[in-house]
């Protein structure tokens, strides 16, 4: 029987936990990317080539966008496409802090069909393929769905509680948490341990998909700020900011918000 897409991700990211947890992330030989876009380490580096001569080897049909490797527009001419996150969390890999993960999806014609999101240091393995459900550990998980924005735990970085970001300046008292990995976050929603999670500034596509998958198949939603499903593979790989909750909350945190805040 053919290897589907999802087992391959999932023993691609078990391959990966296994290159990755062999570097020390505070000895690990690091560089600052251009324009300040955060840390980048040797381990990064070695998943990620581990990763595109893997997974273009079995499905070379397959176009690329990972955060480590130079885009191009070839990956537009694919209907399908790997989009990968070599190490969520690379700041907190640094720092020698278990909270990052290796983010794997494949889109088709810019909708998530199969992705994982695993946390080695924490043996937790977030899953889904299009139709059939969503699970950690092979156990199935569903959001939650608490009884008002206010009475929610939302996952959101501290500048996204301005007042600018809220309509009449009023923003909602509901708990505010946080978790380093953006696509960690998008499972802690998924997996009902957290009611949401909301980034308003524009989002890489690497750090998304496979969260938004694993959510949708969860039950909940994944939008962007606006409340547009999202779509991947785009010439521009980010999308508008993220809102992930089950459909109530996530109604109402989108209605809450004001549009086009400013960043």
């Amino acid at each position: 029987m053919p290897e589907t897409d999802l087992t391959l991700l999932i023993d691609a990211a078990r391959e990966a936990g296994k290159i990755a947890t062999g570097y020390s992330g505070k000895d690990a030989r690091r560089w600052d990317k251009p324009d300040g876009a955060g840390p980048v380490t040797e381990a990064d580096l070695a998943v990620n080539t581990m990763l595109e001569e893997r997974l273009q080897a079995a499905r070379p049909d397959y176009g690329w966008l990972s955060e480590e490797t130079d885009d191009n527009t070839d990956r537009l001419n694919h209907d399908r496409v790997f989009i990968i996150d070599p190490i969520d969390g690379t700041r907190s890999f640094v720092e020698g802090s278990s909270t990052w993960a290796h983010a794997l999806a494949v889109a088709d014609k810019g909708i998530v069909t199969a992705a994982v999101i695993y946390l080695p240091l924490r043996d937790l393995m977030y899953v889904a393929a299009a139709g059939q459900g969503a699970f950690l550990n092979e156990t199935a998980i569903t959001p939650s769905h608490p009884a008002s924005l206010g009475a929610a735990d939302i996952l959101a970085a501290r500048p996204n509680m301005e007042a600018m970001h809220w309509k009449g300046g009023k923003v909602p008292s509901f708990t505010r948490s946080y978790r380093p990995s953006l696509a960690y976050r998008l499972a802690l929603v998924a997996q009902g341990r957290f009611d949401g999670m909301l980034t308003l500034r524009p989002s890489w596509e690497w750090d998304i998909a496979a969260g938004d998958l694993i959510l949708r198949e969860a039950g909940a939603l994944c939008s962007d700020r606006h409340g547009v499903p999202l779509r991947f593979n785009n010439p521009h790989p980010k999308v508008n900011g993220v809102v992930a909750a089950g459909k109530t909350l996530h109604r109402q945190i989108s209605m809450a918000l004001v549009p086009d805040s400013p960043y």
